[in-house]
């Protein structure tokens, strides 16, 4: 019977084991990666004792960064670290994040992004979508990188800038920029080609891109907007899993979220340095600056709540500012 009852428990085991093929568009030297999905896919796989575990394909080897959605929903993958700015269409809601002025850091960010993904519509907009949120973050405030200095909004009348979705392009627009959406890995040529006049990006994500060999300003106190990364399962397998399992997918990803926001934010001065002394023009903004490109930038939060329509965007946006503000 004892001999029955190991092999019983064995076979529970095997059939329990999970091979989830996840997808995202960073490449693996990026931080995001790097302290994001590698280490929370390592803690799934040590928290499950090996249940679950990973093929990971980064840098859109398996759909590029505006397909991902869609290939997750489809069944193509099992999961994918989503920047849901590529799917505004889908995901409108989840735009939030991406409005200027309303974090300072990564960490702040993200707790509030992570309250958000827990209930409420963010989180529908995703179910609705045949995938669940299982942790999300946020990149830290957007900065400007150009080939020349910009300031006064008057300096940005009609150049373009790289945005990362629908949002952000409005924030350009606000200062008289053109908005362009470009999908990171793209950004490097675009800028070396002259596609581009400047980029709305953050510290922390410019080493993965190399962005710092094609520009020669980088501000360090603007905020241009955020954006925020979630990682999803495809709901039924989700759902078809052991709960003892979902709740370790759960918690491991709710220590990565925190774990890969200070990492980012920490990486700022480090960063700032290096670049100044590669000759760089890494800059802040002066107070008149920063107050004539927030009253520019002001009414961005009012044109997306109507832009969304209804009382839903409404009280998303509500809820933002207040958990923001904490």
């Amino acid at each position: 019977m004892a001999g029955l009852a190991v092999t019983l428990a064995l076979v529970a085991s095997v059939a329990q084991a999970e091979t989830l093929s996840l997808s995202d568009f960073q490449s693996t030297s990026h931080i995001v990666s790097v302290e994001g999905t590698t280490k929370w896919m390592a803690a799934v796989e040590k928290a499950t004792g090996g249940k679950i575990t990973f093929n990971h394909f980064p840098a859109e080897q398996a759909a590029k960064a505006k397909a991902q959605l869609d290939a997750v929903k489809s069944g193509i993958l099992d999961a994918a670290l989503l920047g849901p700015s590529y799917h505004s269409e889908s995901l409108p809601l989840n735009s939030v994040v991406d409005l200027p002025g309303f974090y300072d850091s990564a960490v702040q960010g993200t707790k509030a992004l992570q309250t958000m993904l827990k209930e409420g519509p963010l989180r529908d907009e995703l179910l609705a979508n045949g995938v669940t949120p299982v942790f999300g973050f946020v990149l830290p405030p957007y900065q400007v990188l150009s080939k020349k200095r910009l300031g006064m909004p008057a300096q940005w009348k009609a150049i373009d800038v790289r945005t990362s979705g629908g949002t952000q392009a409005m924030t350009a627009r606000s200062l008289g920029a053109v908005g362009i959406s470009i999908p990171g890995p793209e950004v490097y040529t675009a800028v070396e080609t002259g596609r581009l006049d400047a980029i709305l990006f953050p510290l922390a994500s410019v080493p993965g891109y190399k962005l710092n060999e094609v520009v020669s300003h980088i501000s360090t106190n603007g905020s241009f907007g955020g954006y925020s990364f979630v990682m999803v399962v495809r709901s039924d397998l989700f759902d078809g899993l052991a709960t003892e399992i979902r709740e370790a997918m759960v918690t491991t990803g709710n220590e990565t979220a925190v774990h890969v926001a200070k990492a980012q934010d920490n990486s700022a001065s480090v960063l700032i340095a290096k670049w100044k002394a590669a000759g760089i023009n890494t800059y802040t903004f002066s107070d008149a600056e920063l107050a004539s490109l927030d009253d520019s930038m002001a009414l961005v939060a009012t044109d997306w709540a109507g832009r969304m329509g209804g009382e839903k965007a409404k009280a998303v946006l509500d809820t933002y500012k207040q958990l923001t503000a904490q």
